[in-house]
């Protein structure tokens, strides 16, 4: 079963998650130069506080409290240390490019928590080898909105086509370590829909996806469309039905879905040189 990941500052929703099952919560502290590198795009930016990871805590008996600090800075012993404290079960460092930014913040948190590296630069990916043997990493995450632009893909889910997010993969399971990568829409919907993505996360042995804003989207009246329970269920569902193709079924929709992400690349390169 594939950890949901639900970013969320909100008591009552980390409830309803916390009674399901395979769901792993996320409080988001990343803002060191995160507005100047999304600039224009429309992604979701964070407003929650240190506070809000007790506060998560608090209402928590199961699920497990990952938390994303800010890229490694002169703040960061204080910083992990005030997360620990308010109870983080994991910690996750965003934005390296080098190895020794690996290896000093593993030094900061000294074994307290398991670390969580997001691999989201064209260097962190350039120097997988040098820092995935690092002690404390329990599980390497591939974010590709920030990956795919360093790497000046149009789309951000071409690296899942061209094979970086396999290579990925790869090097994290020979280290015995979780993988996971991306986010993942309403089954049905995105320009890449979840259900491929849900397959794709099955092809290569995926253990960790972040739900996208469309599992809480309210309808016109504010009222949520489908429950957030529903939709999960649905997503599970799906996963259940995708964990049982034959290897000749996975391979046609790995070829089949590598080329719709080339063919959406291919359409979003032609719009932005015709602006």
């Amino acid at each position: 079963m594939i950890d949901l990941i639900q970013i969320t500052n909100d008591p009552d929703l980390a409830r309803r998650c916390d009674a399901l099952e395979g769901l792993r919560l996320f409080v988001d502290l990343e803002r060191l130069g995160k507005a100047e590198r999304q600039a224009g795009r429309n992604t979701f930016i964070s407003a929650h506080q240190l506070d809000d990871v007790a506060r998560i805590r608090a209402v928590l008996k199961r699920a497990r409290l990952m938390v994303r600090v800010n890229p490694l800075n002169p703040d960061s012993a204080v910083e992990v240390d005030a997360v620990l404290e308010r109870g983080a079960d994991w910690l996750m460092l965003p934005m390296f490019t080098r190895a020794d930014e690996v290896q000093t913040f593993a030094a900061l948190v000294a074994g307290r928590a398991p670390i969580v590296a997001l691999l989201e630069t064209a260097g962190a990916l350039a120097t997988l080898d040098k820092w995935i043997a690092t002690p404390g990493l329990c599980e390497v995450f591939v974010g590709l909105n920030d990956l795919h632009l360093s790497l000046g893909d149009h789309f951000m889910f071409e690296p899942l086509a061209n094979g970086l997010v396999e290579r990925v993969a790869v090097a994290a399971r020979q280290q015995g370590l979780r993988f996971g990568f991306g986010g993942i829409a309403r089954l049905d919907e995105g320009l890449l829909p979840g259900r491929d993505v849900l397959a794709e996360h099955l092809r290569l042995g995926s253990q960790a996806v972040i739900l996208s804003r469309t599992f809480n989207r309210p309808d016109e009246s504010g009222a949520p469309a489908h429950p957030f329970e529903v939709e999960v269920a649905a997503l599970r569902q799906a996963e259940r039905a995708l964990a049982g193709r034959t290897p000749a079924q996975v391979e046609m929709d790995r070829t089949r879905i590598g080329g719709v992400i080339k063919a959406i690349a291919r359409s979003i390169g032609v719009r932005t040189e015709a602006a």
